[in-house]
Formats: C-alpha cells, sequence, structure tokens
C-alpha cells in the first residue's frame, strides 16, 4: 500500500523528470533542414454552399454571392437582397510542401468568417489560394468533412460538440504553380540545426568531413554549409548520403520549464543543486548521496562494483527545512519532495526560491 501511495504522490505532483541519454547517435536528417527546402503558406477566400439551414447572412456575404453568379453570367438587381442560408464565407488555407509540383493534390482547411452555425454538409466552389507573393498557386474545391456537431433548441439551449465551423477536404486543392527552390543553386547547400548549438554544430561538419574530406564547414551555432555537386542527380544522391549519416549531438543546456498553467514542470538530466536551505510547510527534508561497494559472493561469478546510494531522511516537525548536499541532482530533490505529498505549486515555489538564491545550475523557464 505504501509503495502504491508513493506512485500516486509522483503523478499527482505532475513533476516529470526529462532523462537524456548521452551515448545515443542521431541521422543528421532528424536534426537538420536544408535551407531552403521549405513549405509556402497559401490562403483564399471562398463560399461554401448546400448547407442546410446552418449558413449566414451578411453584407460580404451577399456581395459575394452577387460576384459569383456575376462570373455566370447572371445579374440580380441592386435593391434585391437575397436571403441566403445555405451559404457561408469561408477562409482556406493549406501548405503547400516543398518540391510540390503542377497537377499534384495537397489537402486544405476551411473556416467560417461569419456567423454561420456550422459547415457540415457543404461544398466548397472553385477557390484560388494565393502566396505571400499575390500568385495563385492552388485551386480548391469539394465536399467538406466536419469533425464538429452543434444542436440548438426552441428555448435558446444549445449544445456545441468540437467545432463545426471548421472543416477539411484532404486532397481538395490541385497545385497550379511550382515555387521556385534554391536548393541547386550555387556551389554550396546550408544544414540548419533545429536547435542552435555550437558543440552539435561542430560534431555534424567533423561527421560530415569523415566521410568526404573538407566538403563542410560550421558557419555559426545554426549553419553548416557543406559543398555539393553542381548536377541535380548527383547534388540529391551526395544530400541522401549525407542526411543519413549518424553522429552522437551534444546534451541541451540544463533547464526547468515550468508550466504555471497546468502544473507540469520538465526537469533536463544535467540540472544539479549547490548547497542551500529551504524553508517551506511544515517538514524536514535532509538528503544525502553515498557511494557503496557491492561484491559478489565467494563462489559467485560478477564483479565488484561501486552504486549510488541516496538516503532521504523525512521528518514532519517544526523545523520546515530541506538540507541537502551540493552537486545533488534535482532528481533527487523531487524524489524528497514526492516523498511528503507536496503539490505542483510547492515545487514551484522551491524551484523559484533556488534560483533566485543562485543555487539552482540551470535556466529556469516559466511558460
Amino acid at each position: 500500500m505504501n509503495k502504491f501511495i508513493k506512485i500516486c504522490s509522483v503523478v499527482l505532483t505532475s513533476v516529470v523528470l526529462l532523462s537524456i541519454q548521452s551515448a545515443h547517435s542521431q541521422r543528421i536528417k532528424d536534426l537538420a533542414d536544408v535551407q531552403g527546402v521549405r513549405s509556402n503558406q497559401l490562403i483564399g477566400y471562398g463560399l461554401v454552399v448546400g448547407l442546410p439551414g446552418t449558413g449566414e447572412q451578411s453584407p460580404f456575404t451577399e456581395q459575394s454571392f452577387k460576384t459569383m453568379l456575376s462570373n455566370f453570367g447572371i445579374s440580380m438587381p441592386a435593391n434585391l437582397k437575397p436571403k441566403i442560408k445555405n451559404v457561408a464565407a469561408v477562409a482556406v488555407h493549406a501548405d503547400l510542401p516543398a518540391f510540390a509540383k503542377p497537377g499534384q493534390k495537397i489537402d486544405i482547411t476551411i473556416s467560417s468568417m461569419g456567423s454561420a452555425q456550422s459547415l457540415r454538409g457543404g461544398t466548397l466552389l472553385q477557390t484560388i489560394l494565393m502566396g505571400i507573393d499575390g500568385n495563385a498557386y492552388a485551386v480548391a474545391q469539394g465536399s467538406l468533412v466536419v469533425s464538429g456537431l452543434g444542436a440548438e433548441g426552441l428555448d435558446g439551449s444549445k449544445i456545441v460538440i468540437n467545432t463545426p465551423t471548421v472543416g477539411r477536404i484532404a486532397n481538395g486543392a490541385t497545385v497550379e504553380r511550382e515555387v521556385k527552390s534554391p536548393f541547386m543553386s550555387g556551389d554550396h547547400i546550408t544544414l540548419n540545426l533545429r536547435n542552435s548549438d555550437f558543440t552539435t554544430a561542430k560534431r555534424m561538419s567533423d561527421t560530415i568531413n569523415d566521410f568526404i574530406a573538407g566538403t563542410a564547414r560550421a558557419v555559426d551555432a545554426t549553419s553548416i554549409k557543406v559543398t555539393a555537386p553542381r548536377d541535380a542527380a548527383d547534388r540529391v544522391s551526395f544530400l541522401s548520403m549525407i542526411e543519413n549519416l549518424e553522429f552522437e549531438p551534444d546534451s541541451p543546456a540544463a533547464k526547468v520549464i515550468v508550466n504555471s498553467r497546468t502544473g507540469t514542470i520538465v526537469i533536463g538530466a544535467d540540472v544539479r543543486l549547490l548547497a542551500a536551505a529551504i524553508t517551506h510547510g511544515g517538514i524536514t527534508v535532509t538528503i544525502n548521496e553515498q557511494q557503496e561497494v557491492s561484491q559478489p559472493d565467494a563462489f559467485a561469478d560478477g564483479e565488484t562494483e561501486v552504486t549510488d546510494n541516496s538516503i532521504i531522511d523525512v521528518n514532519k516537525d517544526d523545523s520546515r527545512m530541506f538540507v541537502f548536499n551540493p552537486g545533488v541532482s534535482l532528481d533527487t530533490l523531487v524524489r524528497a519532495i514526492n516523498e511528503v505529498g507536496a503539490g505542483p505549486g510547492d515545487v514551484m515555489a522551491i524551484l523559484e526560491a533556488l534560483e533566485q538564491a543562485g543555487a539552482l545550475r540551470g535556466e529556469l523557464i516559466i511558460i
């Protein structure tokens, strides 16, 4: 029962210890991106029709409806205001992947811009998707898939499940224009680390040079410039080999991430504490780190090993003091706090106090 209580205490405090394996090789493609090989955002404005009375009746929807009719040679009197509740004005957006070619399909998301109650059952009419440069790159059209649901009673009561005013169309847009990529320009390609680190950039550069001598150079903590063939086929083959090379990235900087809204705390493995004493609550926690020699039996196979032993002594008295030796990891401190069932708020207060006192060897980030 005591073991079960301890496990529950760890879960309820919402403290997550981030364990990092130092000796773990990773591929270059999992750590870096090729400069210039990126997606582009597209956006458009259109109309969804065929709604079962869940559309909207607004001035810009009426104007869009009249404009659409005029494109088909149908003109409406200026003083005539159509009553349309099966039409909704929507914004359509999508991501155009790198190297997408004309004729390929991409997914799109449709969101209501006005007071439409639901887009369920609607059909998006032909909508031009434009890039930031004002050029049209894709054309979207099709029937929406809406996961949300809404219902309203005569007395005004209503229920909404998920978001019925947002839908998606898989392969709902056709690419009409290719975005030029700088991948084939120049004599170099640049690899950008997703997480900047000088040591990792140097190790990546050395790994590439070990594969092909003199081809890579770390420009800064993010970029590694690599000499590449100018022929398209050779450059693709070259990059295919480079991105699958494995090396050991450096461990990240010691950080403690605190989410003040959810009470979640993520502690990096390299975070350490200096000698300090904390007054908090009505408990005394003493932490000692000892090393013990473990020897096998006289006639048993095995080797003598030195093991670490953390001794945690918890006393609920009036001294109200946390005492621990310098160099103790936050893992040990968190386990000590869990022993007495402290909540996430207590852990946050202790971490902030340690950081202010200069006893926390790591960056404290509160989000």
